[in-house]
């Protein structure tokens, strides 16, 4: 049984899409849709990251495109300024 929502996908493109969701009564996962666990490094036992696990009771790749949405204008995108020459913003306090 497909259970479905809609979400905003970011990246590549933005976008409106219909996606699964995980089994909400799942005994593995318990409606998270995975396992998340920690690893450490095996010679010092220092944090290294985390992994996480999916479960099969969800495909997180299942989705449909619902509506493409358009980009920002190019006037109002973000521009780096560069560092030697002048800021359009003030470092200052607004008071």
């Amino acid at each position: 049984m497909i259970r479905l929502r809609i979400r905003l996908l970011g990246w590549p493109r933005r976008a409106l899409v219909l996606t699964d969701t995980p089994r909400p009564d799942c005994p593995r996962c318990e409606g998270e849709g995975g396992t998340a666990y920690d690893y450490g490094h095996p010679e010092t036992g220092e944090y290294e990251g985390t992994e996480w696990d999916p479960c099969p009771c969800w495909n997180e790749e299942r989705r449909l495109t619902l509506l493409p949405l358009p980009g920002r204008p190019r006037w109002l995108r973000w521009r780096v300024l560069n560092s030697w020459g002048p800021s359009r913003y003030s470092d200052e306090p607004p008071f």
